[in-house]
């Protein structure tokens, strides 16, 4: 089943200068191997479609299921600098909710969120 990354995570961000930070945080251990499978970093980029210009670095955090990454040239040039509002990290983080992952029908009944049973 091909779901919203919101019901099987959360995210938190931050920025400084033109870099974004956003982590992912699983809601049950069981998500975890799937977002390690799918949220790679080639594919967290390609979800902005060019918004992040710069190399993404993914980091594992297995002690709390999470993946840490790092955005470079996502902030159009930095909040102070940039016009563009939405790129702020706290928009990017929101945006990537969105992202689609495949879940196993074993795992369907851990989903959170409305119309997800």
């Amino acid at each position: 089943m091909e779901v919203l990354l919101q019901h099987l995570a959360h995210a938190r961000s931050g920025d400084k200068g033109n870099t974004s930070n956003i982590a992912v945080f699983a809601y049950e251990p069981a998500f975890y191997p799937l977002l390690k499978e799918q949220l790679t970093a080639e594919r967290f980029k390609a979800f902005y479609r060019g918004a992040i210009t710069g190399a993404v670095l993914r980091y594992e955090v297995d002690n709390i299921e999470a993946l840490n990454f790092v955005a470079h040239g996502a902030l159009g040039g930095g909040v102070s600098r940039s016009l563009c509002l939405d790129n702020y990290g706290k928009a990017l983080s929101a945006a990537i909710l969105g992202f689609r992952l495949e879940v196993p029908d074993s795992l369907t009944h851990l989903l959170r969120g409305p119309g997800t049973h």
